[in-house]
């Protein structure tokens, strides 16, 4: 990755120096041909056109040997990434949960977003997810905002995770899936829709907000217009200062809907090989352009 990094910061600077180098000699040109009689013109239109193709060619970045070296390492890099996937057979939790046939889903190659859609009675439920979760990902910064607020309740002032009394530790040292957010919509024929924030971690599904609007399209927020005007939209308080019982019937009520642990597992496990196949698509496409 390091020489691909390597590559595209060199390859402004190449390219400058290309397109600097028919400037330079068309300038050079001009002022001859001020100081030419207006008789030469003809042959100073051949001088012109040979000057400037024999600095064009001059100046035409040789990476031959370059290429041949990158595709080479692509190729390399692409074997390893099917090796991988041949030996990695598919997850449990992403075959149960596709084959139970609750969602229907939505994955275009390509694009880094994930849609999960079903109906109930009525109503339309949307679930979206990505993997751009898994490259934004930093676990020091988010297992230290877990800690702010898992104080140990002795009184001690010991957070969970640190080395206790005589010397006791904490074993539990791996690090989990990559917490998932989701985006959760539950529409309903002319009666708005439920917009839910919700994330996905550790085999569970914790809500972080639910809204309501009244206008089912500032739940999606599909264009900068709707974004904007959803802002602008009271939609509720913050889940978490809504009373214990209430949070409680919410979270059985999205339960009835398909948004159960079953949908916490499956997510980050799905992302994590559509991930690996993005990856392998990057490295094919990569290796086409530098071979054409």
């Amino acid at each position: 990755m390091m020489s691909l990094r390597t590559l595209s910061r060199s390859a402004p600077r190449a390219a400058a120096r290309f397109t600097s180098a028919p400037t330079a000699v068309r300038s050079s040109l001009v002022s001859s041909a001020a100081a030419r009689p207006s008789t030469f013109s003809a042959a100073l239109t051949r001088t012109r056109v040979s000057a400037f193709s024999s600095a064009a060619a001059r100046w035409a970045p040789d990476n031959t040997e370059v290429d041949k070296e990158l595709s080479s390492k692509l190729s390399s890099e692409i074997q390893f990434e099917n090796e991988i996937r041949e030996n990695e057979p598919e997850a449990t939790s992403v075959k149960d949960f596709l084959d139970s046939g609750l969602f229907e889903i939505e994955d275009i190659p390509g694009r880094e977003e994930v849609v999960l859609r079903r109906t109930y009675g009525n109503e339309k439920i949307t679930v979206t997810f990505s993997i751009a979760d898994l490259a934004n990902y930093d676990p020091e910064i988010y297992d230290d905002d877990a800690a702010l607020g898992d104080e140990d309740i002795d009184g001690t002032g010991a957070r969970k995770g640190e080395e206790g009394a005589e010397g006791e530790e904490d074993l539990d040292n791996e690090s989990g899936p990559v917490p998932c957010r989701l985006s959760i919509v539950i529409e309903k024929p002319n009666q708005g829709a439920l917009s839910v924030e919700a994330t996905a971690q550790d085999g569970g599904l914790v809500v972080d907000n639910l809204y309501y609007y009244k206008d089912a399209a500032h739940a999606h927020e599909a264009s900068a217009d709707t974004a904007h005007a959803a802002q602008q939209v009271y939609p509720g308080p913050a889940f978490g200062s809504l009373d214990e019982d209430l949070q409680v019937l919410l979270d059985r009520y999205l339960e009835e809907r398909g948004i159960t642990q079953a949908l916490a597992v499956f997510v980050p496990d799905y992302l994590d090989a559509k991930e690996q196949r993005e990856y392998l698509g990057f490295l094919n496409n990569l290796k086409k352009f530098v071979d054409a």
